[in-house]
């Protein structure tokens, strides 16, 4: 059975009024929520509320849901805009990723000749990288963070990125690759300093 008829089945047993239902989506889902939430704000107290929150508006929401899209995309359309919410109440505009992920740089081309290098040099480098990422990531527009971290971090595909942003695939398109250009248009001095012929 697909991961997609098992979310199905699940919804419908919720629809009908079974809370074990949801609480198994919970236990599926509640790992990944937290990671996509901790992308986005870096307090994890403020992460777990605001996955609760996101949780709660799931429950509330399931009996309109009528499996147009996958459910995981349209929970993570609630994670998202509840996470957005939450950051605009704040007053804030923070949208980081963990400083303590730096193998996530391997995503992106320019940080992919760092990959087998274990000299105290090239892990210094490597950190540099992450610092340099999060901190071009930190300062794109909201959607454009919210495009690339869904891509690169979340692994998601532009169809799925398209139903969760509620935006056409080319937008996603778009998005993506100005959020890569500004991200290597920060990593490029960085590697020219290091000696790019070395790697």
């Amino acid at each position: 059975m697909a991961e997609r008829d098992i979310d199905q089945a699940l919804v419908k047993r919720v629809q009908k009024g079974d809370k074990t239902a949801f609480e198994l989506l919970v236990v599926k889902y509640h790992q990944k929520i937290l990671r996509l939430i901790s992308h986005l704000i870096r307090d994890s107290a403020e992460v777990e509320d605001v996955a609760q929150e996101t949780f709660i508006k799931a429950y509330r929401a399931l009996p309109q849901f009528r499996g147009d899209s996958a459910f995981y995309t349209w929970f993570y359309r609630i994670a998202i805009n509840t996470t957005k919410n939450y950051l605009t109440m704040q007053g804030r505009r923070v949208l980081i990723l963990n400083k303590e992920a730096p193998e996530q740089t391997e995503t992106f081309s320019e940080a992919d000749r760092l990959k087998d290098i274990n000299t105290p040099e090239s892990i210094l480098i490597t950190q540099q990288i992450a610092q340099t990422v999060n901190t071009a990531i930190a300062i794109l527009p909201t959607e454009l963070r919210m495009a690339i971290t869904l891509r690169e971090v979340e692994g998601l595909s532009y169809e799925e990125i398209a139903q969760i942003m509620a935006c056409p695939i080319g937008t996603v398109r778009s998005r993506i690759f100005r959020a890569r250009e500004t991200i290597a248009a920060k990593l490029r001095p960085l590697l020219a300093m290091h000696g790019s012929e070395r790697w």
